[in-house]
């Protein structure tokens, strides 16, 4: 073989490989949150449908998405989810990441809520 077919044939899978998507991400239909009562000491496990809101003591928890990372990288899970009390209103707003817990779970005087898992 010629030198250009032989560069042809280890340049052309690096050019190709070079525009597959860095994240691929799988659309699932229901988040599994855990939540904690501090006051009470107890924790629950609930599943919530996207789209759901689920009602608990005094919390309102409503999913709007929940993703799941691509099988082939390392598995991770990543919920938008907003939360109210009824006392307060909306108390936390935005994306959960199984995880990092730490980086952006709610933390509220009498609750924590963080994800488990989507289904």
């Amino acid at each position: 073989m010629s030198r250009i077919k032989l560069l042809y044939l280890f340049i052309a899978p690096l050019f190709l490989l070079s525009f597959s998507p860095a994240f691929a991400y799988i659309e699932k239909n229901t988040a599994v949150v855990r939540i904690m009562n501090k006051a009470a000491g107890k924790a629950q496990l609930a599943s919530i449908r996207v789209g759901q809101t689920f009602q608990h003591d005094g919390l309102s928890i409503r999913v709007r998405n929940c993703k799941q990372s691509d099988p082939f990288d390392a598995e991770n899970f990543f919920v938008f989810v907003e939360i109210y009390t009824k006392t307060e209103g909306r108390i936390f707003s935005g994306w959960m990441n199984r995880n990092e817990p730490g980086l952006n779970p709610l933390q509220d005087d009498t609750y924590d809520v963080w994800l488990e898992r989507c289904e």
